[in-house]
């Protein structure tokens, strides 16, 4: 896979067995959901399960994807379960663009995608649409991850750098991400691929 994947990737991950699509929230924002409430964005929520979860808690969801499959697959989801999510088509690089404002954004393996100049443009849009004091909850392939396979691998220098201005880093956390285990072909560490977990506060 290209560091910086295609749409079509993507459209053709959806095709099949997306990696990333596990069928339940990832165990990090499971772990945080005490501290997490409000209005919250998920943001390149694919099929929704972390959107869902957090539903189940009580919070006021919005969640984005800038593919209609996933998006389709999570509103079935919500029906089925009786959730209330907003689920839209929307790429997150057009977030600048939102007048919603949001006390919490969670980003599952979203950050990693983007070129250099598109990451930069992520971040500000994430910015925009958070409160002063809300956080970002964000999983990123770690450049702990040996191999070339899946996403392109992030620093912790370069997460510094990436939220160094108008942010507080509270904690950049070494953990591992669930996949899919019906995915044939991963080439991951034993135990899921390395990841960040990062909490970064909107000062």
């Amino acid at each position: 896979m290209s560091n910086v994947p295609t749409k079509q990737h993507f459209e053709d991950a959806y095709s099949g067995e997306a990696p990333w699509d596990t069928g339940k929230p990832q165990k990090e924002f499971v772990a945080v959901a005490k501290q997490i409430a409000g209005a919250v964005l998920d943001a390149g929520c694919g099929t929704g399960e972390n959107a869902l979860f957090f539903a189940e808690q009580g919070c006021k969801v919005t969640a984005i994807d800038f593919l209609a499959e996933p998006i389709e697959r999570a509103k079935k989801k919500a029906t089925q379960r009786g959730l209330s999510v907003n689920f839209l088509v929307q790429d997150a690089l057009s977030l600048k663009d939102c007048t919603e404002k949001f006390d919490n954004v969670i980003d599952s393996g979203l950050f990693h995608v983007f070129s250099d100049e598109d990451r930069k443009r992520y971040v500000e849009g994430l910015a925009h649409v958070l409160k002063p004091g809300g956080r970002l909850f964000l999983l990123c392939f770690s450049d702990e991850e040996p191999g070339t396979f899946g996403p392109r691998r992030v620093s912790k220098d370069e997460l510094n750098l990436a939220f160094a201005q108008g942010w507080t880093v509270e904690s950049i956390k070494p953990t591992t991400f669930a996949t899919n285990p019906n995915f044939k072909g991963a080439e991951f560490s034993s135990g899921g691929p390395k990841v960040w977990f990062v909490v970064a506060k909107r000062t």
